[in-house]
């Protein structure tokens, strides 16, 4: 079975002139490029109270909530090379409610936790909001709600699954009137889901701010190695000198650990963007998308849109991509055939942009983990807590990561720390070439499954059993 990308694919000589100018760089980095705060590295040995490795968000506000908390204390931020490089700074601009990888994700692995998960990740959402608000951060911050389309008829089954009372389900020409593509069968909207932002402008506001209230911030700072003893400081050793502290966060997301006990618990997955030039107001009327929702559609192999604030379309997805050997390389974001893919699939869904060009063609590299949400972790009898594995909806989960960071290196028992999420450590991957081999294997499957009607064969029967699938 044939899906509608591949029924209806536009011209080839369309993708080649869309593609034929593009600059392989992130669009919102190249945006703050000249505005952004720099840092200094760390020059010598110091002392801290508090020490937070990774300069992304989850990183950024973990040192923001506990400068907050504790003005007393010196609280310092080491990143290995600039504040929001990596996935902070280049992802799609979604800030989701979401803080499991979506409600199915919530249900399959903690049912009786799954409407206070809800919950939670409303209240983190709003708290974002507030926080932004209240300290006036430029993050170009619209509260939109988020749309998901079916493309597919089998898809159209899936509609009104939700518990979320707040989702509305929507028929053909419901969908097409809020975005017009010939594509879009039917879809469910949740007005309070999702806010776009500007990525790479929040990690700089939130650095900003950071170092406003005495965070002391080391740029092109990598930490080498952590060690230390239950009854004395920890030391983090970097290429210019130490820092002893009290307690750490490590907030490293895809990168290796600094505790080996969760080497195998992330693996780095490509996920590969581009950006439109800014749409004329002729064209953006042709698709309509008046209320600048969120977009994503129902498939396995997912893409996911939205507009910019001068009305450039961002179009990421579909291709989610693991190289042999996990490991992360700058020459795997440089992936022709996969940008190619994109921009087909941009003309099948919107054949009434023709002639649109992109400016901007990324990839960045995801933190996926077993179990498709963030994992919290400890050592050094709790002093040092770690999370990672947000699996590319990490935006707005990092707010709550960071909460639950503090709340533990505070000895606070909270709502947050005794959810099942956060004391339970699933099964990491294998090594390798186990996780290559499981990992394509479960990949391709995800694909037959797109082209055979949403049947799931056997492998990801057993995966959903075992609580390892993931409904996207």
């Amino acid at each position: 079975m044939q899906t509608i990308f591949e029924k209806n694919p536009p011209a080839q000589w369309a993708i080649d002139q869309s593609l034929a100018d593009t600059k392989r760089a992130c669009f919102w980095i190249d945006d703050v490029a000249a505005t952004a705060a720099r840092y200094e590295p760390l020059r010598t040995s110091r002392f801290a109270d508090d020490v937070v490795v990774g300069g992304g968000y989850a990183g950024l506000w973990t040192a923001i909530k506990l400068k907050t908390l504790h003005p007393e204390r010196q609280v310092v931020l080491l990143e290995a090379k600039r504040v929001g490089w990596a996935a902070s700074g280049r992802n799609g601009g979604f800030c989701e409610a979401s803080i499991t990888h979506g409600e199915p994700n919530a249900e399959s692995r903690w049912p009786d936790e799954t409407d206070q998960l809800r919950r939670l990740g409303y209240e983190n959402l709003d708290a974002i909001e507030r926080f932004i608000n209240e300290h006036h951060l430029d993050v170009e911050f619209e509260r939109t709600g988020q749309l998901s389309v079916a493309n597919e008829p089998y898809q159209l089954d899936w509609l009104g699954e939700s518990a979320d009372p707040l989702v509305e389900t929507l028929d053909t020409a419901q969908v097409q009137a809020r975005i017009a593509s010939p594509t879009f069968l039917g879809g469910e909207f949740s007005p309070r889901e999702n806010a776009n932002l500007h990525p790479a402008k929040l990690a700089a506001e939130l650095a900003r701010h950071a170092a406003s209230i005495g965070v002391d911030i080391y740029e092109h700072s990598r930490v080498l190695h952590l060690s230390g003893q239950s009854d004395e400081p920890l030391v983090l050793e970097t290429e210019a000198g130490t820092v002893t502290a009290d307690r750490v966060a490590l907030c490293t997301n895809v990168f290796p650990s600094l505790l080996k006990r969760f080497t195998f618990h992330t693996v780095p997955v490509y996920d590969y963007v581009l950006m439109t030039e800014p749409l004329s107001d002729e064209q953006l009327a042709s698709i309509g998308w008046q209320g600048r929702e969120g977009l994503a559609d129902m498939a396995n192999q997912f893409h996911y849109s939205r507009l910019t604030r001068d009305n450039r379309i961002l179009w990421g997805g579909y291709d989610a991509v693991y190289f042999a050997g996990g490991r992360i390389r700058n020459e795997y974001e440089d992936r022709i055939e996969s940008h190619r893919r994109l921009a087909s699939h941009f003309f099948t869904t919107f054949p009434q942009l023709a002639g649109v060009k992109f400016t901007h063609r990324w990839a960045g590299v995801i933190d996926t983990s077993p179990r498709f949400c963030a994992i919290w972790g400890q050592a050094y009898g709790g002093r040092v807590q770690y999370v990672a594995g947000f699996t590319g909806l990490g935006v707005g989960a990092t707010h709550f990561a960071a909460d639950v960071i503090v709340d533990r290196l505070d000895g606070r028992m909270t709502e947050r720390t005794e959810l099942a999420m956060v004391k339970e450590i699933p099964l990491p991957f294998p090594p390798e070439p186990l996780a290559s081999a499981g990992i394509q294997l479960t990949r391709w499957s995800r694909d037959q499954a797109d082209h055979s009607g949403g049947k799931r064969n056997i492998l990801l029967k057993t995966l959903d059993a075992l609580g390892l699938g993931f409904d996207s």
